[in-house]
């Protein structure tokens, strides 16, 4: 019987620490739909948790730890945690390349700076390597959806051609080269972005046949 009582006990210990837990992580996503990472304190997040900063670093040890899981919490459940902050990843009208570019840039801009960090620290820190992989395949399958229709109008190699280009315009590395190395604004960096979505959706001879992504692949070289 004590035996039994004392494994509830345990149980229900570890079911309350999880929900806390979990409540803390759902209170950093909450603030980020608000403000950027940065505009927000462990104090806050404590708070909206309705728990102490303390609690909130004996469970994580530091906000970026705790931001790391939140993350990571995110990217499992899905892009539902975004669905109520305006410019997030939903929703975004399928095909529309203005209304993508600003949504990717409101996340970067939001969140950029520290997931290049953790990408700095992939290699050193294999703890990051599922959170990372599972961001780069929520990334694709956004692009998927987002560029649909442009997908949609090619096939074979040149579709996989295209929808590497779309990735990789979209990417956090392409937004870290011209916001951070090249110091554009942001309006000036989303023009570069949507040009070079532009030129490789769109149709380049007159008969509306070939797209650059295609011309640009029979232009390579043989292997």
């Amino acid at each position: 019987m004590k035996k039994k009582k004392r494994a509830y006990m345990m149980t229900a210990r570890s079911a309350k620490a999880e929900a806390t837990r979990s409540r803390i992580c759902e209170s950093v996503m909450q603030l980020y739909r608000e403000r950027p990472i940065d505009a927000f304190t462990l104090e806050d997040i404590a708070v909206r948790a309705g728990t102490t900063v303390q609690t909130v670093l004996r469970g994580f040890k530091s906000k970026d730890n705790l931001i790391i899981e939140a993350l990571d919490r995110f990217t499992k459940q899905g892009s539902e945690y975004l669905a109520g902050r305006p410019g997030g990843f939903m929703p975004t009208p399928s095909g529309d390349i203005g209304a993508a570019v600003t949504a990717i840039f409101d996340v970067y801009e939001t969140i950029g700076n520290l997931v290049m960090r953790h990408l700095s620290n992939e290699e050193r820190n294999p703890t990051l390597k599922p959170v990372l992989a599972q961001g780069r395949e929520n990334h694709r399958a956004w692009v998927r959806g987002v560029f649909a229709p442009q997908l949609a109008a090619c096939s074979g190699s040149v579709r996989t051609q295209l929808f590497n280009s779309l990735v990789v315009a979209t990417d956090v590395y392409t937004w870290r080269i011209l916001r951070r190395d090249q110091g554009l604004s942001r309006t000036g960096a989303e023009t570069v972005v949507r040009s070079i979505i532009t030129a490789v959706t769109e149709r380049e001879n007159s008969d509306d046949t070939l797209p650059v992504a295609e011309l640009v692949g029979r232009r390579q070289p043989a292997a």
